[in-house]
């Protein structure tokens, strides 16, 4: 089977690689990005059979847009590598260390986890984030994307092991499966010994797959639930602006906002306005009863409004009395990804920020900003809504376990 001769030719080079220097790993993505760039040409003509086969399908826009690939795209996958390559290498760090009184010197060195599964959805940029990451942080990757960008996939696989390889990275340390069958991800999540890490990068239904059938553990990443609040004391030209750039800007992405809740002494000032703003921009608003009221035309929330993560140009909007009722409701329907505050009022952000327990929660900024790139990671691996070991945007360190180093002078135990 591929999974299994690939996930073999991995552990091989998952121990080569935890031994490779810093300086080659380097090399490695600087000629990854190079590569990117002298093949675009290929890439993109590679992604237009698979977008094509996208909108025969009738895919809706959104996510053909997660799908598409330009040549912008494409410089900005390169950029990403090369901002990898320029942040410091954890492999190897020693975090603390200490003295115990028999003259033990015990410490904490990072080290690679080994070798790291992605399984994904959609987004072909994700194939150079993860290599470039995993490159980065000594971890051997095996990639498995959808079928919707398999084309593209095997294009920009192809061009940046040819390149990491050329560069001293051991052979099998980037690798994409190629079969399609969704069994061979079913045979991938039972690959234990072999594959140390699954990460599933997708939708709902993807994440609870692997997270219910794998036997290798998992890191469950971003459903993207994520909401704006409006407070009482918001500035609200700032929240006109940053609702229609966490709804509009790539509504297809995980850290869009799918909810807006909108304090009750502000809603029938803001909430014209605002809602003619979304419509302009083709956006479909589904309100509470106070909602419509104010604004006739919206069509009517229901219950799983306040449950679904579009990934389109829809927005649910529901008014509340108070902050304590925007955090409930936040806590009960949030997948744990992202949430913002719009306030003036200090006292309410520290609150909100306390009491909302998610990923990544803002005061006064659009949740479109979490991603490794915008928090100075460079590219990311996916967003962790998990609590445990990695928790939000995941960077190189993240990709990293740690392992107790003991110095000793002919110690033993009485």
């Amino acid at each position: 089977m591929e999974i299994e001769i690939k996930a073999d030719k991995a552990k091989i080079a998952s121990r080569k690689l935890a031994l490779i220097d810093e300086n080659v790993k380097n090399k490695a993505l600087k000629n990854m990005a190079d590569m990117l760039i002298n093949n675009r040409g290929i890439i993109i003509e590679a992604n237009k059979r698979d977008v094509l086969y996208a909108e025969k399908k009738g895919v809706k826009a959104a996510l053909i847009d997660r799908l598409r690939l330009n040549e912008k795209r494409i410089e900005g996958m390169a950029k990403g590598l090369l901002e990898i390559s320029a942040l410091p290498d954890p492999v190897g760090n020693i975090e603390e260390m200490w003295k115990r009184p028999n003259g033990l010197q015990i410490g904490k060195m990072r080290c690679p986890i080994g070798v790291i599964g992605i399984i994904f959805e959609s987004r072909p940029n994700v194939t150079a984030d993860a290599a470039g990451l995993c490159l980065k942080s000594g971890n051997a990757v095996i990639l498995r994307g959808g079928s919707d960008a398999i084309n593209s996939n095997i294009a920009i696989v192809e061009t940046i092991s040819k390149a990491a390889i050329e560069s001293g990275i051991p052979d099998g340390a980037i690798q994409l499966i190629e079969n399609t069958d969704r069994e061979e991800v079913n045979r991938m999540m039972k690959l234990n010994g072999k594959i140390d890490l699954l990460i599933p990068r997708g939708g709902a239904g993807l994440i609870q797959n692997v997270i219910k059938n794998s036997t290798i553990p998992v890191i469950e990443t971003g459903v993207g639930n994520c909401h704006v609040y409006v407070d009482s004391y918001a500035d609200l030209d700032m929240a006109h602006k940053i609702i229609v750039n966490a709804k509009t800007q790539r509504p297809g992405v995980c850290n869009a906002i799918e909810t807006v809740l909108i304090h009750k002494d502000i809603a029938k000032n803001f909430l014209p306005t605002m809602i003619e703003k979304l419509t302009s921009l083709g956006v479909e608003i589904r309100g509470c009863d106070i909602t419509k009221s104010i604004c006739s035309d919206v069509k009517e929330a229901s219950e799983e409004d306040w449950r679904t993560e579009y990934l389109d140009l829809i927005l649910a909007v529901k008014v509340v009395d108070s902050i304590d009722d925007a955090i409930e409701h936040i806590t009960k329907y949030s997948s744990g990804h992202s949430e913002s505050i719009v306030t003036e009022n200090y006292t309410n952000a520290m609150k909100f920020l306390k009491a909302i327990d998610s990923a990544a929660v803002y005061v006064n900024a659009s949740t479109r900003f979490t991603d490794g790139g915008e928090f100075g990671f460079g590219a990311e691996i996916g967003i962790s809504t998990q609590k445990m070991h990695a928790r939000g945007p995941m960077g190189l360190k993240e990709l990293t376990t740690y392992k107790y180093i003991i110095l000793g002078n002919g110690q033993i135990r009485e």
